[in-house]
């Protein structure tokens, strides 16, 4: 994943720009650059590597101003070199930055190259800088120029845009790619997550999908795909700036696995009240609406389609209600059969990703509503649903799921519940289930209290090139969770399978060179691994 980080301010902004692209390493990335207008002129540095050589290039030879952009970039088109690090600039005229993908850059590089643009790079981003330089020539200003351009655009885009003839804006956009404005006091920012941006603000603005932007100083302004001017809520980071420091951890993964206890905590707290759900937790208009649920369809990707398959187990055997579970990848490119009465929930973490949030675009008007499972409040999944239940798991920054996963299994156990309410759910059984979700937290700190003695089981891993997972029932989701943390992780080859297919193909690669992990807690699956 790439990372933008913008500044217009009354201060040198380099510092600014180096410190939120340093928050955004965990994203990884292969290069790092910014560009800086110094009140006459674009500067810009660009090098290979770690965001310490950016850095290092900065106090060698430094550029100054108040207004720049930046970006680190985990390479797509083109190969890791500098001449393919962003900012891409068109002349000294226009610089871009960019996240995201434009499927039909080679389309558009063909019409560039022939009214006599110079390509440097092989991107598809510098693509746009010369589309903006050509806009600009035509007497357009910078506002009217990405206007202009980005209804060109195919695929997905976040843009931080400067022009050496407006020293005091700051202009962006986004399609399909999350980007936040940072609101402060004499100067604004963008960043394409706020964590970059904490040591400047607490104050954010997301911005809608097709919305192009201007930052001065003093001001922002918006406007929307149809071009008129609009307001954007500003919202406050409601963590500590120390959720997103490592502290006395080795890395982001150890402190937010070991942060779990904490989350659970944190989704069921003014949630459940004795032995109770509290139902209006997901919103005054829930109750109308889980009325009338007589199917579920989860949407979601990756990590947060594993909880998705757990929850298919839970919302059936204890809340008796049908329910499927889809990639959300996969399912935006099929044709689907919704039956009436269909609650869609969808599950991400950050709530801007692509595929989950354009499954929902596609069948928001097929289903009976919307709920929305998602750690960052103003995302745009959150935005463009009727319900949303907040994980409250704080900052995730660890590339690999850990916190997210656990605490979006207890919302899902919170959203069972309410569904079973209206299928015969005694409250007996919502008491006893209440009860154990009341013991999580402290359960989950005596797992992480055995964590010399994972360490020392590691070590059978290490040396080895392959693994198998094994689950049943709900606990298979749990394996196939796993395999991909394994993979995410060590970059060793890990495979889940349900334990009883285990004879169907997979143990003839089974040997004393694959280790196995079996998923096997004392219930009444036991027997059957």
């Amino acid at each position: 994943m790439c990372g933008i980080v913008g500044a217009v301010s009354e201060r040198q902004v380099s510092g600014i720009l180096l410190e939120g692209l340093r928050r955004l390493e965990y994203r990884g990335y292969d290069s790092a650059g910014m560009a800086i207008h110094d009140g006459e002129a674009l500067g810009r540095l660009r090098r290979i590597g770690k965001v310490q050589a950016l850095a290092d290039a900065q106090a060698e030879t430094p550029i100054s101003g108040s207004l720049g952009i930046a970006h680190t970039r985990w390479a797509t088109h083109g190969v890791p070199a500098e001449h393919n690090a962003h900012p891409h600039m068109s002349g000294d005229r226009v610089a871009v930055v960019h996240n995201g993908i434009i499927e039909n850059f080679e389309e558009l590089k063909k019409e560039m190259l022939a009214k006599g643009a110079q390509f440097t790079s092989e991107t598809d981003t510098e693509v746009v800088a010369h589309l903006l330089a050509d806009q600009l020539a035509s007497g357009k200003n910078l506002g009217d120029a990405l206007s202009a351009v980005i209804k060109h655009l195919e695929g997905a885009f976040a843009l931080g845009v400067i022009d050496q003839a407006n020293p005091d804006q700051l202009y962006t956009a986004r399609k399909g790619s999350p980007l936040v404005i940072g609101v402060g006091i004499g100067e604004n920012f963008i960043a394409s997550d706020q964590l970059a941006l904490l040591p400047v603000t607490d104050r954010f603005m997301f911005l809608e999908d097709g919305d192009i932007a201007c930052l001065t100083r003093e001001t922002i302004q918006v406007w929307d795909k149809k071009g008129q001017q609009v307001e954007r809520p500003v919202t406050r980071f409601e963590h500590s700036t120390s959720a997103a420091e490592k502290g006395e951890y080795k890395h982001f993964m150890l402190k937010e696995i070991f942060e779990q206890p904490e989350v659970m905590a944190n989704v069921l707290e003014g949630r459940i009240s004795g032995d109770r759900l509290l139902e209006q937790c997901f919103g005054t208009e829930a109750g109308s609406l889980f009325d009338q649920t007589k199917n579920v369809l989860i949407l979601a990707c990756g990590t947060s389609y594993h909880s998705g398959m757990v929850a298919r187990y839970w919302l059936e055997e204890i809340a008796g209600v049908p329910c499927t579970v889809e990639v959300a990848s996969e399912f935006r490119y099929r044709k689907s059969v919704i039956p009436a009465g269909t609650l869609l929930l969808t599950i991400s973490q950050s709530g801007e990703t692509a595929d989950t949030l354009a499954a929902l675009r596609d069948v928001q008007d097929k289903v009976l509503g919307s709920l929305a499972i998602c750690n960052v409040p103003g995302s745009s999944l959150v935005r463009e649903s009727a319900l949303s239940l907040m994980t409250h798991a704080g900052p995730e920054i660890g590339v690999a799921s850990t916190k997210a996963f656990t605490s979006q299994l207890v919302a899902l156990m919170l959203t069972t519940i309410a569904l079973g309410r209206r299928n015969g759910l005694s409250a007996d059984t919502e008491r006893e289930i209440v009860a154990q979700l009341r013991t999580l937290p402290s359960l989950t700190k005596e797992v992480l209290d055995l964590d010399l003695e994972v360490r020392a089981m590691s070590a059978d891993f290490a040396e080895k090139h392959h693994s198998l997972f094994l689950g049943r029932g709900a606990l298979y989701p749990i394996a196939m969770e796993g395999a991909l943390k394994l993979k995410e992780i060590s970059y060793i080859h890990a495979e889940a399978y349900p334990a009883g297919e285990l004879k169907h193909g997979p143990l003839a690669l089974v040997d004393k060179e694959m280790p196995v992990v079996t998923v096997a807690p004392r219930n009444d699956m036991l027997d059957k691994l």
